[in-house]
């Protein structure tokens, strides 16, 4: 049975996240990001774009997944939460997981009205590993 803490340190372990949201008329859209810069509990935080086009999306829809994956030589395993998202523009969350470098996505720092953050907060979730799944609720 996956515990809670070995999906933390699974994740930890990632370098790219996949992130879906609905669009307009419905459909799945999934977009590769880095991953989170901030996991507290069930919540994850990702930086992004104000006017990206899945920030419009969250506030439109909050339904939303993200997905981490490992693929070894003989070993695939993968993680798929299930959950909400929301976009924040608090300026306490957007300094707290500001990170240097930033500055090459927002010209005006922390400040930049085009930075944002992506709150996801896991409802529940899918573990799979050697053609083995289970789900579990966080």
């Amino acid at each position: 049975m996956i515990t809670k803490e070995r999906i933390t340190e699974f994740i930890q372990k990632q370098k790219v996240a996949f992130i879906a949201s609905v669009d307009e008329e419905g459909f799945p859209n999934i977009k590769a990001m880095f991953i989170p810069r901030k996991v507290e509990g069930n919540c994850f935080y990702f930086s992004t774009n104000t006017s990206a086009m899945r920030s419009r999306q969250f506030i439109n829809n909050p339904k939303a997944s993200i997905y981490f994956y490992s693929k070894g030589r003989f070993k695939y395993e993968g993680i798929m939460l299930t959950g909400t998202m929301e976009v924040l523009q608090d300026n306490e969350i957007k300094k707290e997981i500001w990170c240097t470098g930033d500055t090459m996505y927002y010209k005006q720092g922390v400040t930049d009205p085009d930075y944002c953050v992506l709150k996801f907060t896991a409802i529940k979730g899918r573990y799979y590993c050697n053609l083995k799944t289970e789900s579990f609720e966080l």
